[in-house]
């Protein structure tokens, strides 16, 4: 097994980044080291953003670690997902030289970073089966190592095709690619699904990363947390990348309110309602006049070919309802993304494409 350390870009192995006036623990009564203003805004009576947040909020730091298992020193917290992906591509990928692998069709993200790295984008596009969409993971492997990539992207479940990424896949992928490449296994969606995690792989793959993230299950999405779980090592490189300050006190406070015991007793409740709405909306839809197929999903959403994609999404929209529109994804040119609502807001869905059949 080698070294994380020697996937990160070589500029980068001993960065120390910027040293911010919150980065060491120092005791003091009064702060005058961050040049911040010595009275609140007027419209921060509390006076809970004077102040300059600590770059890793500490409590958070530790609940999020307790929640997904991990020691601390194996997890960074960042604005969302997207942050945790952008710094991984500019950590490892030299502009030109480094790869980044993903299998559309999935979230955009990947492709966005590679782009403003510039680092090639190699495509692996997922199969589809009769049980949905599958990775094809030997050409995963050979692709990766033919096209020199340095970070292969799996999002299970993915998104959008709800399909998820079998453990003994990614390890397989881990083991092939140890010392050339960083697997990320982005699992956004995975609370949704009936499966593990993959942090559960990380003590037997150092070149293993797992994102995780509050806007979904746990509905934080304009909080912007999520994290980076990987080896020590890795981590420390990704803080050193990372802007300053990147968790506003507001959004920490907030989400160690939403992980209390209570808030996560309440999630895991709506996570199992929402499983149940997202089975019988994929039923209604299965039978629906005017839908070819509804895949089979692992998160909080169907994708949905239909025989008139821009006709159901024209009245989905009449009926005020928005939906994702998926006609510009390699392979779903007559494809909907359509996120499970509340039983009200799914079968308003249901009600606008019968309606359609209807009309036509």
């Amino acid at each position: 097994m080698s070294s994380v350390l020697d996937l990160v870009r070589e500029d980068l192995r001993a960065f120390s980044g910027y040293a911010s006036a919150r980065t060491q623990a120092l005791e003091g009564e009064v702060w005058l080291n961050a040049n911040e203003a010595p009275w609140p805004n007027p419209g921060d009576a509390d006076g809970q953003c004077r102040r300059y947040p600590a770059p890793q909020p500490p409590a958070l730091q530790a609940r999020l670690a307790a929640l997904y298992g991990v020691d601390t020193s194996r997890l960074l917290i960042g604005r969302g997902s997207d942050e945790a992906i952008d710094l991984l591509v500019r950590a490892l990928c030299v502009p030109g030289r480094d790869a980044v692998l993903a299998t559309p069709p999935v979230f955009g993200m990947y492709a966005v970073s590679a782009r403003l790295q510039g680092a090639p984008f190699v495509e692996v596009p997922l199969h589809d089966t009769v049980d949905g969409f599958a990775l094809d993971v030997a050409a995963v492997r050979e692709s990766a190592l033919a096209r020199s990539a340095r970070l292969v992207f799996l999002c299970s479940p993915s998104n959008p095709t709800g399909g998820l990424v079998p453990l003994a896949d990614v390890a397989a992928l881990a083991t092939a690619l140890d010392g050339r490449a960083l697997v990320v296994v982005d699992e956004a969606y995975v609370e949704f699904a009936d499966a593990p995690s993959a942090t559960t792989r990380l003590d037997a793959h150092v070149n293993l990363v797992v994102l995780r993230t509050l806007s979904k299950a746990h509905g934080l999405a304009a909080a912007r947390i999520g994290v980076a779980i990987g080896d020590p090592a890795l981590i420390a490189v990704l803080r050193c990348c990372q802007a300053p300050y990147p968790v506003p006190t507001p959004c920490a406070e907030l989400a160690l309110a939403g992980l209390a015991d209570a808030a996560l007793a309440q999630t895991r409740t709506r996570v199992a309602q929402t499983i149940a709405e997202r089975d019988a909306l994929a039923a209604a839809l299965a039978v629906t006049p005017g839908v070819r197929r509804v895949y089979p999903s692992a998160g909080n959403f169907l994708l949905v070919r239909f025989v008139d994609a821009s006709r159901a999404f024209a009245a989905l929209l009449a009926a005020g309802i928005v939906v994702r529109d998926q006609r510009a994804a390699p392979g779903l040119d007559d494809a909907l993304r359509i996120t499970v609502g509340t039983p009200a807001q799914n079968a308003r869905v249901i009600e606008a494409l019968q309606a359609l059949e209807i009309a036509a």
